[in-house]
């Protein structure tokens, strides 16, 4: 595209609602960012399972808010009923999530660590699983797109230089901000943290130590899929509906917030996120939107050209609060 025709006018005219728009999306990518720089972070591999553990409980989710009698035609409910319908498909979609991921490190990765298998047979066992899980939710909802259903009215709460912030706007960047929190946490300040980063800083040396390796790389799996959980949720609230391989491309994207920001650092996947949802947001409104996609990988090639490592390139077994 010639310099000229790239509308830089636009980006300045709506750069608040930009900037909102991107650090909004930019939670969510945070969010299943977590889970592939958790596993890396105590495997050194990737789990590119792990956006089917996302697509699971966007599905969770919406069949939760079916139960709960919230469906795609109905007039928005009352603020009690979203509370509890929002409340119990939070608490679904952790539990589908978690679980999947729980299944998957049992099936796809613990008999392969049990026989020392080369890299590459992960990786390859972990893309079957990928596909089986979405080719099973393509099957059994016949590839259409499953509507959320009427939940919430985003509507304007205030504005902050020109920029409207809606109350969907709050409540994603809120939720994902408390959860990433609570993460760093539980990694940092609890037991099985400390056992995380031990395993994730010498296997052996934490085994002789009496740490239970194969319990703490299942809790592993499992607390990147409850992160996975929470932003399903968040995802099926901002876009309104969810498809069998709605994990494709925002797990593409979270693994590359995942190595922007240093894959193997939560907060390193924070800022990846974050930064990653920006870029794509203020990129687009510069050379349009069907360039989106293309701006988000490129920007990443451009930063590991100069810091292979990742913005904040630290291990997890280092990570301190």
């Amino acid at each position: 595209m010639e310099l000229w025709q790239m509308n830089f006018s636009a980006l300045i005219d709506n750069f608040g609602e930009l900037t909102v728009t991107g650090f909004t999306q930019g939670a969510i990518y945070a969010l299943v960012a977590l889970g592939y720089t958790l596993v890396y972070g105590v495997l050194r591999l990737i789990n590119f399972a792990h956006s089917e553990v996302f697509v699971t409980g966007t599905f969770a989710a919406i069949l939760t808010f079916r139960l709960v009698g919230v469906g795609a035609d109905e007039a928005v409910p009352s603020a009690a009923i979203v509370i509890a319908a929002i409340a119990a498909a939070t608490v679904a979609a952790m539990a589908a999530s978690g679980a999947t991921a729980l299944v998957v490190e049992r099936v796809a990765y613990r008999p392969l660590r049990k026989r020392n298998a080369p890299p590459l047979v992960f990786l390859i066992s972990a893309i079957g699983a990928s596909i089986a899980i979405s080719e099973a939710f393509g099957v059994f909802y016949s590839r259409d797109n499953v509507p959320v259903g009427n939940l919430i009215d985003p509507s304007t709460q205030f504005e902050i230089f020109g920029a409207s912030i809606t109350n969907l706007q709050i409540l994603i960047v809120v939720v994902a901000f408390g959860m990433m929190i609570l993460l760093d946490t539980i990694i940092n300040r609890t037991r099985l943290g400390r056992g995380i980063r031990a395993v994730a800083q010498d296997p052996d040396a934490a085994a002789l130590m009496g740490v239970n390796k194969d319990r703490v790389i299942a809790w592993t799996f499992v607390l990147g899929g409850l992160m996975a959980g929470v932003a399903a949720v968040l995802y099926d609230l901002r876009f309104g509906a969810t498809k069998f391989n709605a994990g494709f491309l925002l797990g593409l994207k979270a693994f590359t917030a995942a190595v922007l920001g240093g894959i193997g650092n939560l907060r390193g996947a924070l800022l990846g996120g974050l930064l990653l949802g920006l870029i794509e947001n203020w990129g687009q409104a510069v050379i349009g939107s069907s360039w989106r996609d293309v701006i988000a990988f490129v920007f990443l090639i451009l930063v590991l050209m100069f810091r292979p490592t990742g913005l904040l390139g630290e291990s997890l077994g280092r990570a301190r609060a």
